[in-house]
């Protein structure tokens, strides 16, 4: 048990290790079990009571900071986003347009938009006549949607690297509004797309909402380095948007792994909540943001 134990606390410590090494944020996507299963192993070895007890007690303040994420309900801001990874084959498509269009955001973030998939942007130009789009994998795109017009020269998109935006004249005072999609983590280059992703992000002048899949858990390195590089905070609390599962494996069959990898991020946080798959594997999130710092 000793051995177990200790294997654990050092995947578990690894995955705050993200700075050293993009592996690190692949454990980090597993940092609430291993901490967990961490805990419990060090309680049942024989090691000195005064090992074992501070040592599960550091564990469960690591689960309680994610508890804390989960159980916070900020108050919600002045522009609302509505995030949305689509998937590729989405046959629910009108569904999808219905809610969003009832929702009625300020601004619609769009990832895995595809040939199978593109008429919502037919079935949503009417209210929201200004948008862009950016290509990532040779089959998809991602985009940005606006009620409110763009400032002149202000689209943004680079190729390949899963980032759409478009910088807005709205009441609130200019804003970009980007559409992130990040590759998985190591052993996918999802670190190198983060490091570019940063140098692009840090250089926008005034407020920035990031929102997207970021197939990346909010305490993840990929994640932090880029809302640290605009100063922004979370829309919570947290919620779980896509469901893990081995591939190949029957539904029902195996529990699947919940992740919140759909984000919306600004400058002074806000509220989400989650929306209904509507035919993708991804929840869709209404996040009511705030566009300046607290």
């Amino acid at each position: 048990m000793k051995t177990v134990a200790a294997v654990l606390l050092v995947l578990a410590l690894a995955s705050w290790a993200g700075p050293l090494h993009p592996a690190a944020d692949t454990l980090a996507v597993l940092r609430l079990p291993l901490v967990a299963l961490a805990a419990l192993a060090v309680i049942w070895t024989s090691w000195p009571r005064a090992v074992r007890w501070p040592l599960a007690a550091l564990a469960l303040l690591a689960l309680g900071q994610v508890v804390a994420m989960k159980l916070a309900a900020p108050a919600p801001g002045g522009f609302s986003v509505y995030q949305k990874n689509l998937l590729y084959r989405n046959a629910q498509i009108p569904q999808l347009a219905q809610d969003i269009l009832a929702a009625a955001p300020d601004v619609i973030t769009l990832q895995e938009l595809t040939g199978r998939n593109g008429e919502i942007l037919d079935r949503l130009a009417p209210d929201y006549p200004h948008h862009t789009t950016c290509p990532f994998y040779s089959w998809s795109r991602n985009a940005v949607l606006s009620r409110h017009p763009v400032l002149p020269g202000g689209t943004l998109c680079l190729p390949g690297q899963g980032i759409a935006g478009l910088h807005l004249d709205t009441p609130q005072g200019p804003v970009w509004v980007l559409s992130l999609h990040l590759r998985w983590p190591f052993p996918h280059p999802q670190g190198a797309q983060a490091e570019a992703v940063e140098e692009v992000i840090a250089g926008l002048e005034g407020p920035v909402v990031l929102s997207g899949d970021f197939n990346m858990v909010p305490w993840g390195h990929s994640v932090g380095r880029l809302t640290q590089a605009a100063g922004l905070r979370r829309a919570g609390p947290l919620h779980p948007t896509y469901w893990l599962a081995p591939h190949g494996w029957p539904a029902g069959q195996v529990l699947p792994i919940p992740l919140p990898l759909d984000q919306v991020w600004s400058p002074g946080g806000g509220l989400a909540e989650n929306r209904p798959l509507f035919g993708s594997d991804h929840a869709g999130v209404l996040a009511r943001v705030r566009l300046d710092a607290d």
